[in-house]
Order: C-alpha cells, then sequence, then structure tokens
C-alpha cells in the first residue's frame, strides 16, 4: 500500500529525507514571505532614522569611488561605484540614501531564503524557519545596515545557489543563465565570487552532475558570467592587477593573526544556535538520497568553506553560505518524525530569537555609545569588539569606524581657513588613511575644503589633483612621515576622539610647506601601498 500511494517503491525512511524531486514543491508562503520581508525592511529604515551613528569610514572611500568611477578602469570592482552615484542621485548626500541599497539587498536575501526552503521541499513552517534564522542574525543585520560590498555578495552568492538548485530539478536551460548573471553580478561586486566558483565546479564535478559538460549550457553560464563582470577584470589588467597587492597586503597586517579556530568560533559567534541549523541543512543536503542531485549545492558550499579556511579568511567571508544552508537546515527539521518535527522546529525558533534579541545592538547601531560599550562589556563578547588588528575595543569596530568624522574634518577645516589667503588657495589637504581622505571628500564641502590626496585604500589611483602642493594641510601624518617631501612640516593642531579606532586618536593636523617635488611629480614614485 506504501509503494502505491508513493509510486516509486519509497519507504518511509527515504520519505522524510527525500527532497522535492518526490512531489512537485510545497506551494509558496508568499503572505508570510511578504511578511518577513516587510519586518526585515522596515527594521532598516527604522534604524536609519534612530541611530546615533554616522557614515562609516568604507562607505566614505565607495563614495569616492563614484566621485573617480572610471567603469572600466578601477582599482576594485565598479558595482559599488555605481551604486554610490545612484544613491546620491536619488536621494542626495543622506544617510537614508546611502543605507537604502543595502537594507533592499537584505530583504532580498530573506525572500530568496523563503523561495530556496520551498524549492527543496520546505512547507510553510520551513519557509518561515528559514526566514527567521536570516532576518535575527546579527551577521545578516549588520551586512544590510552598511553600505559596503558584503551584502550584495551574500545577495549573488545566494542568487547563484537558488540557480544551481533549480538546475539540479532540471527546471530549464533558464537557470544556467541565471547562475551566470549571478556571477557576473559578484565579479562587478566582490573578487570573492571567485571561492563560489570554485564550489560550482568541484560540485559539477562529484555531485554526479559531470554529463552536463557534454552540453553547451555551463559554457553559456561562463561566458555570461564573464562578459557581465568584464569591467572588473579589464580593470585588474589596466592596473596591473592590484588585488594581488591588496590581497598581500591583507594576508599580512590582518589575516595572518586569524587561526582556525578563529575562524570555526566566529561561525558559532556571528549565528549562534542557527550554526546547528546550518550544520543540519548541510548533512540533509549531502544525504538526502532522492535528490542526490543537491550535493552540488553541498559542495558549492563546503569548498569555498574550506578554502577560506585554509586561507586564513575572516570569519564573515564565508557569510554568504548561509541562507541557503538555512533553508536546507529548515527543511531536515520539518521532516523529522513527528511529532518531534513540530519541537525541534519550535525549539531553533525560540533559540534564534532569544540569541537574536540579545545581539541585536550588535546587528543594528541603534544603541548609544556609553550604552553600547556597556552592554558589550557585561555580555563579555570579546570577539564581537575585537578590531582586524587584534585589539579590543568598547565598542564593535564598525560601530567606532561610524564616530567622530565630522569633529576631525572641522578640526582640519580651522586649521586650513587659519592659512594666510595665498597659502590657502594653492593648499592641499592630505590624508593618512582612506577613512580620513574619504571622510574629507565627503563631508569637507560644507566646510570650505578642497579635495583629498592620498595613497592609502585606492586613492592612489585618484591621483594628486592638479595644485601642485606648495602648501599642505595633513591630517593624520606626522613631521616624520612629511619630512622627506618638504623642507618645513608644524604641527598646528591634534585631533583625539575617545570612541574611534587607535588609528584615529590623538592623531596631528599639520601644516606643510616648501616641498622639493611638485605633487605631480612626486606621485608616479609613491604607488599605491594597499
Amino acid at each position: 500500500m506504501q509503494k502505491q500511494v508513493f509510486g516509486h517503491g519509497f519507504d518511509l525512511v527515504e520519505y522524510l529525507w527525500a527532497g522535492p524531486r518526490i512531489a512537485p514543491p510545497p506551494v509558496l508562503a508568499m503572505g508570510l514571505i511578504t511578511g518577513f520581508a516587510a519586518v526585515k525592511f522596515a527594521a532598516h529604515l527604522l534604524t536609519i532614522a534612530l541611530t546615533p551613528y554616522g557614515f562609516h569610514r568604507d562607505e566614505f572611500l565607495y563614495l569616492a569611488m563614484g566621485q573617480y568611477l572610471h567603469f572600466w578602469n578601477m582599482f576594485f570592482p565598479p558595482a559599488i561605484a555605481v551604486l554610490a552615484n545612484t544613491a546620491r542621485y536619488l536621494f542626495g548626500d543622506t544617510l537614508f540614501g546611502v543605507r537604502f541599497f543595502p537594507a533592499l539587498a537584505g530583504t532580498a536575501m530573506v525572500v530568496l531564503a523563503g523561495w530556496l526552503a520551498r524549492e527543496l521541499g520546505g512547507n510553510r513552517t520551513a519557509q518561515g524557519l528559514a526566514m527567521l534564522s536570516l532576518l535575527l542574525s546579527p551577521l545578516f543585520l549588520r551586512s544590510a545596515a552598511l553600505f559596503q560590498p558584503v551584502v550584495f555578495d551574500q545577495l549573488w552568492w545566494t542568487l547563484g545557489l537558488f540557480a544551481l538548485a533549480k538546475i539540479a530539478q532540471s527546471s530549464g536551460r533558464r537557470w544556467w543563465i541565471l547562475l551566470g548573471a549571478a556571477g557576473g553580478l559578484g565579479l562587478l561586486t566582490k573578487f570573492s565570487i571567485l571561492f563560489f566558483g570554485c564550489g560550482v565546479l568541484v560540485g559539477l564535478a562529484l555531485s554526479g552532475q559531470r554529463r552536463v559538460w557534454g552540453t553547451r549550457w555551463p559554457y553559456v553560464s561562463v561566458l555570461i558570467t564573464l562578459a557581465v563582470g568584464s569591467p572588473s577584470i579589464v580593470g585588474q589588467i589596466q592596473l596591473g592587477f592590484p588585488v594581488i597587492n591588496h590581497l598581500h597586503q591583507l594576508q599580512i597586517h590582518q589575516l595572518d593573526r586569524l587561526s582556525f579556530a578563529d575562524f570555526l568560533g566566529g561561525q558559532i559567534l556571528m549565528l549562534g544556535p542557527v550554526v546547528l541549523l546550518a550544520g543540519t541543512g548541510l548533512v540533509y543536503l549531502f544525504r538526502a538520497e532522492a535528490a542526490r542531485s543537491y550535493r552540488i549545492i553541498a559542495w558549492a558550499c563546503v569548498i569555498p568553506f574550506l578554502l577560506l579556511l585554509a586561507l586564513h579568511g575572516k570569519p564573515y567571508y564565508i557569510g554568504p553560505i548561509y541562507p541557503t544552508l538555512f533553508a536546507a537546515g529548515a527543511v531536515a527539521f520539518t521532516r523529522a518524525p513527528r511529532p518531534w518535527d513540530r519541537v525541534v522546529c519550535q525549539v531553533m525558533a525560540g533559540l534564534a530569537i532569544v540569541f537574536g534579541i540579545l545581539t541585536l545592538p550588535f546587528g543594528l547601531p541603534v544603541v548609544p555609545p556609553v550604552q553600547m560599550a556597556r552592554y558589550a562589556a557585561a555580555l563579555g563578547l570579546n570577539g564581537a569588539v575585537t578590531t582586524n588588528q587584534g585589539k579590543i575595543l568598547p565598542l564593535p569596530q564598525d560601530y567606532a569606524d561610524m564616530l567622530g568624522w565630522e569633529d576631525e574634518v572641522a578640526a582640519v577645516a580651522r586649521v586650513y581657513h587659519a592659512l594666510a589667503p595665498d597659502k590657502r588657495v594653492q593648499a592641499i589637504i592630505l590624508a593618512g588613511n582612506y577613512g580620513e581622505a574619504g571622510a574629507l571628500d565627503f563631508l569637507g564641502r560644507r566646510f570650505g575644503l578642497p579635495r583629498a590626496v592620498a595613497r592609502e585604500g585606492g586613492y592612489w589611483y585618484f591621483g594628486p589633483g592638479d595644485k601642485p602642493g606648495k602648501v599642505a594641510v595633513g591630517l593624520g601624518l606626522s613631521p616624520e612621515n612629511l619630512a622627506p617631501y618638504y623642507r618645513s612640516v608644524k604641527i598646528l593642531a591634534r585631533f583625539d576622539n575617545p570612541w574611534m579606532v587607535p588609528e584615529e586618536r590623538d592623531i596631528p593636523i599639520v601644516v606643510a610647506e616648501e616641498p622639493y617635488k611638485s605633487m605631480q611629480e612626486l606621485w608616479p614614485q609613491l604607488g599605491d601601498p594597499k
């Protein structure tokens, strides 16, 4: 009788473990998905309206990249610069405008998580659990709260994994096109999409999908990826592959100190209890016998994880695999024998909610600095307030990087406007790092400052401007830094803010005069150090 009901001779165990190839996928819970999406989007819009923090140092850099946009000749994938210009065109130089698109991308991931759960055979409960896990995770709250490539990178990986799920179902050639488009958009956003590409290639080789190489569609997908992502590739070729030097500097200054334990422990810190849901999802994708082809998704998640573990990547680098693993884990939980299916789903949802509430201030920048520092100290989560260089701060580094910039720019403006008129008209502004340069560029106009000149963080590619630099006002540069280039360097002020990162604490503001060479002569010799 059982075999007649199921039609293909499956027993009960096979049915519970089987994926959506046994029967058509369940109904997509559109009302539930719409509700989760609305909550996600509203939470980020409310955060923008209420946050006591300002722009992030990285946001200043990406806004500057938009000002100096050369689509086919950028040192960094250009999508973030295009989005920066679009945001400023639509919404002006506002925090709402800058963070609107990240909030939208984060909302799209919630929708995809629910949709993926349905594609893998999940009912309404599975779809809700997948979306809840994503909604409350501090990793995905933080990424969608800041204008950085991170959230868009997460979105393109998730879209690519969704396309793989459809390909595994043999649902049509158009999904190869979507996979290629996701890869191309990833290339336009962040080069880490190459880890995803490695995962897909290994997955095709190890998951029983090798036969597809006899068709034209994988090659079409690769061509679409290269075509869509070609501006990033062409820019690297024209500029001599600056990404290699950037990765080398990143390895030296940040990644070398990270151990395997840091990477693995970081997953627990970022996800909390739902790391169990993700792990279950991975097992489910490997074990579901009737959905053997879904192993390509598992490999596409495992291979990047192992590569980043071996390369001492930062824990959040692997974040893009988790929406898919949440979806798969939620399906596995709802396929547990009754009544355990309901019990495990309720327990996991409860744990996700408790952890989400406790860590909400770490995901969304809504708690003022004083109270946030007390809360972080009370929880004792040192990993959440440790900088890229391994120093422990009162606040999470992202929060420290959103404080003090306007005061810092105002301090520079006071020194600049105190110059004699004949010196001020020919003065340039030198910055010690890309955060200072970006803040001076974005905020400096309201203080009447000229554009900033710097060599760090890719600013070297923007050039020195047209002033020879006979007079320079320097921020974060000591007399020793500028002595090789100027005969006279004097410290005229100092800036400090106790909440900012160490490199912005007690920094000098100098005036340099009598250069040995013009800035235009000097610039090619400096090169980009980072």
